[in-house]
């Protein structure tokens, strides 16, 4: 069994994420993103999809990048040429 970091909860079906060289353990997706996920600049959400890169900083979507003057973004999903 393995005990959430976020909620705590001592889970049999508990899995483990390795981000950054670092370890943690959850019992739900949910409590994975609530601890893991960067958030939006601008609006604040949890950014779970791809999101969108403008100098530095991560936002949910170029709105809300552009709503914060950031001009020009970039999608951090590898392109596939074929």
């Amino acid at each position: 069994m393995g005990r959430c970091e976020t909620c705590g909860n001592e889970y049999d079906k508990a899995f483990e994420i390795t981000l950054a060289g670092q370890s943690h353990v959850f019992d739900s997706f949910e409590c994975a993103i609530h601890l893991l996920a960067p958030e939006c600049a601008h609006c604040g959400c949890k950014v779970i999809g791809h999101g969108v890169e403008g100098d530095g900083v991560f936002y949910c979507c170029a709105h809300c990048a552009n709503e914060s003057g950031v001009r020009e973004v970039a999608d951090r999903a590898e392109q596939i040429t074929g």
